[in-house]
């Protein structure tokens, strides 16, 4: 009688400790005038997400969780089919005013204000992200990293304080090098390891929150012997501050971010460059009914601070790329309508003048996108289950 009595509960708490959630999300998008979608600039259906995750609560302190997703987004990021994260969540101590966690396996990053919700259509505030921060062509590298994390929350007298630290790496395709370093590759990319610090604090009765973020990270290119690129190895360090302000209806985000970037080889083998790329955002987001909400965004990026029209950049490349590579500004503005609790339309404008953030960032496609001003117009359809 005990025996199944013991069998009985475990199998009722096997029940409640699983978890899991579907979504997909359809759409049509036109990018005019740039290779952000496509080389014509038609409208195009490559707008498809569709993914499930969930998560089984072994104990009471240890979980699994993990998403299996599918893209397909044009020449954003790489088709087909990508595990975002699973992973192991050990909840070393949970109290009232503090919880200490440690994970294992391919997690989310938690270090930018979107970096964790980015993944999944319903929870993005805009189709199209403020490209400074949240650049596509590198989605799949900064949605998660294999190799371990701790998360740390502690609330008292001061407010809510969230500390973040996560060191690995993400494994890189050749499709994913193509869409970031130069369409010609032969050769094979592969990120050495990136490591992330972040802190989050939320005072007191207040509704706006503020935090920092650290990146370091290191790529190494080998190139093959058909390459027209030689071996090379990039640096990346990333600075970021960011704020956001919760109020019923209103709600304002931004992120300020300045990277640097030291990269030895690739173009020549005695080729060196150490640059600084700034970018920033305001995005603000107004639930006018329950029904329908409002976005709007500006959000500007520069390659080179110390050059931000790129004008150097006509001297540099003996006048074949022109000097709006150099920086993007984009206005976007969205509207959001719930049609079911379950189901939301998202339409979607972008005006954008530069074109500093379309891929590939190390050699720019030239050919296709030869305007200083372009468009994104994109209408989404959401289902969640």
């Amino acid at each position: 009688m005990g025996i199944s009595l013991w069998l009985m509960a475990s199998s009722c708490y096997a029940h409640e400790a699983w978890h899991w959630h579907g979504y997909v999300s359809q759409g049509l998008i036109r990018a005019q005038d740039s290779n952000f979608v496509n080389n014509s600039g038609d409208w195009s259906s490559e707008l498809t997400e569709f993914g499930m995750n969930a998560s089984w609560q072994l104990q009471p302190s240890v979980r699994i969780a993990g998403q299996l997703m599918y893209l397909d987004g044009g020449q954003r990021y790489q088709k087909g089919h990508r595990i975002d994260y699973l992973f192991v969540n050990w909840t070393a101590h949970s109290s009232l005013d503090w919880q200490f966690d440690i994970l294992v396996g391919r997690f989310k990053n938690m270090h930018w204000l979107y970096s964790s919700t980015r993944d999944v259509a319903m929870t993005r505030p805009l189709i199209v992200l403020p490209q400074s921060i949240y650049f596509d062509a590198f989605r799949d590298i900064a949605v998660g990293s294999d190799g371990v994390a701790i998360q740390s929350n502690h609330t008292g007298s001061f407010g809510e304080l969230e500390l973040n630290w996560s060191l690995g790496a993400t494994p890189v395709s050749r499709e994913q090098s193509r869409l970031v370093l130069s369409r010609q590759i032969t050769g094979e990319t592969e990120q050495d390891y990136v490591q992330q610090l972040s802190a989050f604090w939320r005072p007191v009765r207040s509704a706006a929150q503020y935090g920092i973020s650290l990146l370091d990270s290191d790529f190494n290119y080998r190139a093959d012997a058909t390459d027209p690129y030689v071996h090379a190895w990039f640096n990346v360090q990333r600075f970021m501050l960011n704020w956001r302000y919760s109020a019923e209806r209103f709600e304002l985000s931004s992120e300020l971010m300045q990277e640097r970037i030291d990269a030895t080889g690739f173009l020549a083998p005695n080729f060196k460059r150490v640059q600084f790329a700034q970018g920033a955002y305001l995005l603000a987001r107004y639930q006018w009914t329950p029904q329908h909400a409002f976005i709007a965004s500006i959000d500007k990026f520069y390659a080179n601070k110390d050059d931000r029209g790129g004008r150097l950049l006509p001297l540099q490349s003996a006048g074949l790329i022109a000097p709006f590579f150099g920086y993007q500004t984009d206005l976007a503005v969205a509207w959001s309508y719930d049609i079911q609790k379950n189901l939301r339309l998202k339409a979607e404008m972008h005006w954008i003048e530069g074109t500093g953030r379309l891929g590939p960032n190390v050699v720019p496609d030239i050919a296709i996108n030869r305007s200083r001003q372009h468009h994104i117009m994109a209408l989404q359809l959401m289902y969640w289950f």
